[in-house]
Order: C-alpha cells, then sequence, then structure tokens
C-alpha cells in the first residue's frame, strides 16, 4: 500500500456541505419520493478543499484518532455480487477481520449495502453529500434496533462502536473514490443532525458544515484486496474519534473511459470488554 510515484500527494476538488441554520435540516429519502434521489430540505453549499493522499500515513493511521484505517486484507469471495456467498463467507471475514484489528469482544453485522456510479437499477449510488452515517441519537437507537431492547440492555455497560468495512467490489478505484474526515480536526459544533424521512419511519445523520481547519484524505487507486474502516459512531467520551465524515467526490485525475465505481461496505456493531 506504499505511494506510487503517479499518486499524487493531494488534490484539490469540490465538496458539497450543509449550511448552519437555526433549522434542523430533512431529508425525503428515495422510499418516500419514489425518485432516484433524495430530496434535501436544506440549504447546500460547495466548498473548494484540499484532499491528503493518506497511503503514505497508513501505517499511522487509527481509528480511535483519525476514526479510519486501510489495510491489505483479500478476501475469498469471488462474487461480492453473490447476498448468499456474502452472508454466508464475507460476513464471516469481516467480523474476524474487526475483531483481529480493533480489540473488541463481540461483532454484531447488521447489514451491507452496494453502491456504484453507473447507472445501474437496484444498486445506489455513491453519496455525494458530506455525512456521517449516525448521530449521538441514533447510534444508540440502532444498537437498540439490532439487538432488541432487552439484549441491548443486557449490554448497555460495554462500550460500543459502529465500524463500516467498506471494500471495491473491482478495482482500482478510478472514479467517485472516498474522501475521509480526519476526527481529529472535526469540530463538534459543524455536525449538524439531519432527519432522514421514510414512508415509515425517520431516521437521523449528520450532515457537515465548512470549516478550513477541517483536514481531508483519500486512497487513491483503491484494489479489491484493500479493507477500509470508517467508525460512524462510538459511545466512549474519552477523547478517542467518535465520527468519521466522509463522502465521495470527483477526482480531477479521473482518466476518460474510467470504469464505474464499484464498492460493499458492510455495517457493524463492535463491543468492547
Amino acid at each position: 500500500m506504499q505511494r506510487t510515484t503517479d499518486m499524487p500527494d493531494s488534490i484539490t476538488t469540490t465538496l458539497t456541505y450543509l449550511v448552519k441554520h437555526d433549522a434542523k435540516p430533512y431529508v425525503h429519502t428515495e422510499a418516500l419520493t419514489g425518485a432516484s434521489e433524495p430530496r434535501y430540505f436544506a440549504e447546500q453549499e460547495e466548498r473548494d478543499v484540499t484532499i491528503y493522499n493518506g497511503r503514505p500515513l497508513v501505517d499511522s493511521l487509527s481509528l480511535d484518532k483519525q476514526g479510519f484505517e486501510l489495510h491489505r486484507r483479500d478476501t475469498v469471495v469471488d462474487d461480492l455480487y453473490d447476498d448468499t456467498s456474502v452472508e454466508s463467507v464475507y460476513y464471516a471475514e469481516v467480523e474476524a477481520l474487526i475483531k483481529e484489528l480493533t480489540g473488541a469482544s463481540r461483532v454484531v453485522i447488521f447489514d451491507h449495502t452496494r453502491r456504484t456510479d453507473a447507472e445501474q437499477r437496484g444498486v445506489r449510488g455513491p453519496a455525494s453529500r458530506v455525512h456521517n452515517d449516525y448521530t449521538e441519537r441514533s447510534g444508540l437507537e440502532r444498537v437498540r434496533d439490532v439487538l432488541g431492547s432487552e439484549q441491548a440492555d443486557a449490554l448497555a455497560a460495554m462500550p460500543v462502536a459502529q465500524i463500516n468495512l467498506w471494500r471495491p467490489i473491482s478495482g482500482p478505484v478510478k472514479r467517485s473514490p472516498l474522501a475521509l474526515l480526519d476526527a481529529s480536526t472535526l469540530d463538534p459544533d459543524d455536525l449538524l443532525a439531519t432527519d432522514l424521512i421514510y414512508p415509515d419511519r425517520t431516521g437521523e445523520i449528520y450532515h457537515l458544515a465548512y470549516n478550513p481547519r477541517q483536514r481531508w484524505y483519500y486512497f487513491p487507486d483503491m484494489r479489491r484486496d484493500e479493507a477500509l474502516l470508517i467508525k460512524g459512531y462510538d459511545s466512549r467520551h474519552d477523547g478517542r474519534a467518535r465520527f468519521t465524515p466522509h463522502t465521495a467526490f470527483q477526482d480531477p485525475h479521473t482518466p476518460p473511459g474510467a470504469p464505474p465505481r464499484e464498492s460493499i461496505e458492510v455495517r457493524t456493531l463492535a463491543f468492547f470488554g
């Protein structure tokens, strides 16, 4: 995973943020509108930012400081579009890997999502606004939703982190790569809780307001044998990273005719103690 000579030290591109207002932003999801994209009820703005190549720093990155880590770990699953193989084989790989890398005593996998920037029916597109999958409120709610109230209460004394494992389905990734905010540069006041309105429920995620102190990273040319861990929530309030905003972005170095990005992310709850 060392940096190669044709990878820039950094790039400048545009990211999409939300603007702070007194009113809480909300989103009508695709499931509610029937459209191909969610409908936003919030003021958005685009900002030019520098995104640094994280490969030279890969050995020093930490889930508890930056909020993300990259590891060279392949999968034995040939077809990551095959749900049966993903759930029967890949899930076990993900569980074992997260236990190994984080020291978690228990890992619960609750779903997976595939994304592509090709127009492919039934596959979600890359998220194009800076966001974090969970908030202070919805992180705890997810634990109860996944485990049920009785089991969640039994594990309430154990620290828990929501961790995604993100992997290219094919690679190297040339289009719509993932930008990750160094969580140590995150000002919590810039996290904007946003309602996600579904036909039968309302969820909550964080969007992000721009701050010039934010520092962004990406891993150019990610390959299928690389696993990216991203922390979406941590119940501990002890100075470690708790949220890791991220987004897909347009890389100005993407060559013409580059193949679509295809990725799979597995979402987990990791318990410690």
